[in-house]
């Protein structure tokens, strides 16, 4: 779809939209799942995947968004399978996407220092390659704005208690990043 009617649309249906450069990012926000902040150290980048797992289409926005407020956690953003991404929460607010976590230097407080990213994905399939391409961009726009230092996935950082991000192409993402000169 042409880039301007997008944006007309979706003005049009209240949203905001802001231009990462190669992406644009659609505002939705979330309205539980976070916390209010307005000085925090964003250092760390986290990777999840989610999908409906409450029946129906397990790719559907609303019901992925409806269990978030059922569990009252949220991410900062969600990709979904077209590649398109949302933002959840702003950030500079904390949303609860972590968890009891810990990163490997033994450091947790995690929500409170990383920006979470959700790729739209279940267990039984791998990203897309538009998925790919917008988190790609995301990270390299977030790493413009922040002193990023990691990059991890939610495995990493609650091994035992979360398995995600599923099926997700690791040293690929990072191979991508590494285009412009990020290395984590």
């Amino acid at each position: 779809m042409n880039r301007w009617i997008l944006f007309w649309l979706m003005l049009w249906a209240g949203s905001v939209l802001t231009d990462t450069g190669a992406q644009l990012i659609v505002s939705k926000p979330v309205h539980t799942g976070f916390y209010r902040s307005e000085n925090r150290r964003i250092d760390v980048l986290v990777l999840h995947t989610t999908y409906n797992a409450s029946g129906g289409d397990r790719y559907n926005l609303d019901g992925i968004l409806r269990q978030f407020a059922r569990y009252r956690v949220a991410a900062h953003y969600l990709i979904d399978r077209q590649g398109t991404i949302f933002q959840l929460v702003r950030d500079a607010d904390i949303a609860k996407h972590a968890g009891k976590s810990m990163l490997a230097d033994g450091s947790s407080g995690i929500n409170s220092r990383s920006i979470g990213i959700e790729l739209i994905n279940d267990t039984t399939d791998s990203p897309t390659e538009l998925q790919y391409k917008s988190l790609t961009d995301l990270i390299v726009k977030l790493c413009s704005l922040y002193p990023i230092r990691q990059l991890v996935r939610h495995s990493d950082i609650a091994p035992g208690r979360k398995t995600d991000p599923w099926n997700t192409d690791w040293e690929g993402i990072r191979k991508r990043l590494q285009l412009y000169g990020l290395s984590f």
